[in-house]
Parts: structure tokens; C-alpha cells; sequence
């Protein structure tokens, strides 16, 4: 099979190390790609993976069998609706399965009508009504962008006055047409999990939980980030609690998306608080997560191309994903200034002299022979180990050598979950 993998970042570079491992794989073609995943095939780097006609002819170019769509801009952008009118196999959903993520109150909407347990919230496009509510709430406030923020839409603050200006910045343009509404959520306590879902024809296969940090800093202090790092296995959850939201959050919201005609082909990410009163869903996502794909992809020991095919044409009946027992970290390496203004261009040494430990560039490209840093986030480092404390060890040690300036990142990662210091 020839597949395309839309995306270049850390999550992009974990899915293609994984379809490469792939029997059925003849050539992978990662758009645009980056200097990870040039290592596992050829990279169309000058092809705008959010344009959905440019999509469509890269795949007649290049004869594609199957396009596997990473991020969630092309999807909001409507590239699997193209590819779908145009017959060519991919995973991911439609735009209108996508709103479950590119827009907040739609998936507010899709849970009250499915009955799926989340944070009550209001939304809001005008300043007046949305402070009058701020005003009459109690802190800690949750305000959100409406729209795709790239992880850095959401404010969780103790002040009411921080809360007033994110309900202003949002609104004044601050994250773009993401935030001509504000979403106003009540705030739930407890700590949260990741579960994943491969979905087609309304089933739903369920991947191992992960964990993700999204402070940057440690004590989950700082601003909120894209994902400062993961873990997986979750071993202080109950053993029921993928089956429980299997049967009240994923099969109920596939059930009201098709109960709109729209049939939702995709990974699908549920964002749970296990708060006091039960799990509650704090955010869907229509793709996987990143960081969390960089622990999960290790994991499996299942063909995944061959389940993510079987999706994107027969259906899932007869398939499943199979995992190992081993554990994985992932330890994210950020550009100073990240979130808000990180540096770029700085050269990223000591990648040669790793072993036993799994690299995903997130956020680095080629320069003049040499290896720099594109994005915030750079890169991840995911040490495995027959335990989350083994795993964590090597991630941390090969952390510790790779340098480049200013770099950052947390320190306690997975270490409540190993019940150790840094």
C-alpha cells in the first residue's frame, strides 16, 4: 500500500513510525512532514496538507491507497470531505464529525443530546452577557475559546479579573475566528485521563489509557501548553473505566453524530476528569492526542495500518488493536518562549549518541547540514521499560543529553504515577 500521513509534528512522526512497521506498507508519504518521518519515506513538504484540492492531487500524483490524516486542521478544512467525493480511502472524519473539536459548544451540544456526563457550560459572542455570568460564578473559572487554539485556547484561574481579560482577548481576535465564542464551563476536580477510540460504522475500538501534563511547569504550574509529556499504562484508574466509557461516551456520541448523518470514520480522543461525582468528559478531539500518541504507538503490537484500512473501506468487524505490557514516557523538550514566543533555529545536538530510547520530532527541520528547532514543542523522548519507573529513567537520562539552548521541560513526569522524585 502507498500512504499518505498528513501532519508533521511529534504525534505524525509516532503514527508513521508505526505504519512503517506495516507488512502491507509499500511507500509512505508524509505531507508535510518532517525530518523524523524523512527518515521513514519521502516527504511532500511543499503541499499545504489544509488544502483540500492540493490534497486530492498529491494523492493522484503520487496513486495513494489510503491517506491517514494526523492534526486537526486538514480535517476542520474539509480534507477528508474531498478525498471521500473523489473515492480515495482515508482516515479521518468529515468536517462535520471534525466540529467536535473545532468547535466547543457543538460538542457541548452533541453530549446533552447523547446524555454524556460533562461540565456544565455556557456560551457566549458578546463581552456583556459573558462577564454578567463570570460575575455571578464562584472561581476557579474555565473559559475557553470556541474554536481550534492549537492546545492554548483555555484559561483556569482563581481570578476573576484574568478570567474578564481571556473572555476580552478571545473575543478581540486573540486566537483568530477560534474565538468569536467563548465557551464558560464549570470547573471539576480530580485528576484526568486520555482514552482513545479508532472509529467507523458507528463501532469503536478502544485503545489503553494515557496521561498527559498540559502545565508547563512542574506541579502543573505555568500556562496551559499543548502537552509538556505523557505516560502510559494509567495504573491508578479502575479497571472498568474504558469499558464504562466505551458504553456512556463513545458509542452514545457516535449514535447522536449518526442520528445527524454523520457517519464519523477517525481516531477519536475523550478528554475525562475523574472527579468525585464519577468521570465526566472535559473535551473531545477528533484525532489522537499528542503527546499521547508518542507512548501509545510503542505499545501496540498489532498491525495498525492493517485495522486503519479495514475502517476507511470494509468496516472494523473482525479487527482489533493488541497492546504490549510494557510502559512508556514521554518527556517533551520545549524552545525557550514556549508557549507564547518560542525560539527557532537552534541547533539540536546529541541525537547520535541515543540508544534504547525512541526520538519523535515535533517541532525541527534542516538547516545548512544541520538539525534545528522549527516549533515549541521539538521534541519527544519516550523511554520504555517493563514499568512506568524504568521507562521514566531512560526517558529522563536520554533527556538530560540531547541540547540545545535554552531548552525546556518538566521534571515530573509520570513521577506521582511511580510514586518518585526526579
Amino acid at each position: 500500500m502507498r500512504v499518505l500521513l498528513l501532519g508533521g509534528g511529534g504525534r505524525e512522526h509516532a503514527l508513521g513510525w508505526k505504519l512503517a512497521q506495516s507488512p502491507m506498507l509499500d511507500r509512505l508519504i508524509s505531507c508535510p512532514g518532517n525530518p523524523g518521518l524523512g527518515t521513514l519515506g519521502d516527504v511532500a513538504a511543499d503541499v499545504d496538507p489544509e488544502d483540500p484540492a492540493a490534497v486530492v492531487a498529491l494523492c493522484r500524483e503520487r496513486a495513494i491507497d489510503l491517506v491517514v490524516v494526523g492534526p486537526e486542521g486538514p480535517l476542520a478544512a474539509g480534507v477528508a470531505d474531498a478525498l471521500n467525493a473523489e473515492g480515495i480511502p482515508v482516515f479521518g472524519p468529515t468536517s462535520a464529525g471534525a466540529r467536535l473539536e473545532s468547535s466547543k459548544s457543538f460538542a457541548k451540544e452533541i453530549m446533552a443530546a447523547a446524555e454524556v456526563p460533562t461540565a456544565g457550560s455556557a456560551t457566549f459572542r458578546d463581552r456583556e452577557t459573558a462577564v454578567i455570568h463570570l460575575e455571578e460564578s464562584s472561581g476557579p473559572y474555565v473559559v475557553k475559546a470556541d474554536g481550534l487554539a492549537a492546545g492554548k485556547g483555555v484559561l483556569v484561574t482563581e481570578s476573576l479579573e484574568a478570567a474578564i481579560e481571556w473572555v476580552d482577548g478571545c473575543l478581540e481576535g486573540r486566537f483568530g475566528a477560534a474565538g468569536s465564542a467563548v465557551v464558560i464551563e464549570e470547573h471539576l476536580t480530580g485528576d484526568e485521563v486520555s482514552i482513545f477510540y479508532l472509529c467507523a460504522d458507528g463501532e469503536a475500538i478502544p485503545f489503553q489509557p494515557a496521561r498527559d501534563y498540559k502545565r508547563l511547569l512542574d506541579d502543573d504550574e505555568g500556562p496551559n501548553t499543548g502537552g509538556m509529556g505523557s505516560f502510559s499504562p494509567v495504573e491508578d484508574i479502575d479497571d472498568d473505566l474504558v469499558d464504562w466509557t466505551t458504553v456512556h461516551v463513545a458509542l452514545p456520541t457516535l449514535g447522536e453524530l449518526a442520528s445527524r448523518d454523520i457517519d464519523y470514520t477517525g481516531f477519536l480522543y475523550v478528554g475525562l476528569m475523574l472527579t468525585s461525582d464519577g468521570p465526566k468528559v472535559l473535551e473531545f478531539n477528533c484525532r489522537l492526542g499528542d503527546p499521547e500518541a508518542e507512548v501509545l504507538m510503542p505499545r501496540i503490537t498489532s498491525d495498525l495500518l492493517a485495522v486503519l484500512n479495514a475502517a476507511s473501506n470494509e468496516g472494523l468487524t473482525g479487527h482489533g488493536v493488541t497492546w504490549s505490557n510494557r510502559a512508556a514516557v514521554d518527556v517533551v523538550l520545549a524552545a525557550p518562549g514556549y508557549p507564547e514566543s518560542p525560539v527557532k533555529g537552534l541547533r539540536i545536538t546529541g541525537l547520535d549518541h541515543i540508544e534504547n530510547i525512541l526520538v519523535f520530532h515535533a517541532g525541527t527541520r534542516e538547516a545548512g547540514g544541520r538539525l534545528v528547532s522549527s516549533g515549541g514543542r521539538v521534541l519527544n523522548i519516550v523511554g520504555l521499560g517493563d514499568n512506568i519507573g524504568e521507562a521514566r529513567d531512560n526517558a529522563y537520562a536520554a533527556a538530560q543529553h540531547i541540547e540545545f539552548k535554552g531548552k525546556q521541560f518538566r521534571t515530573d513526569i509520570a513521577a506521582k504515577q511511580e510514586g518518585t522524585s526526579p
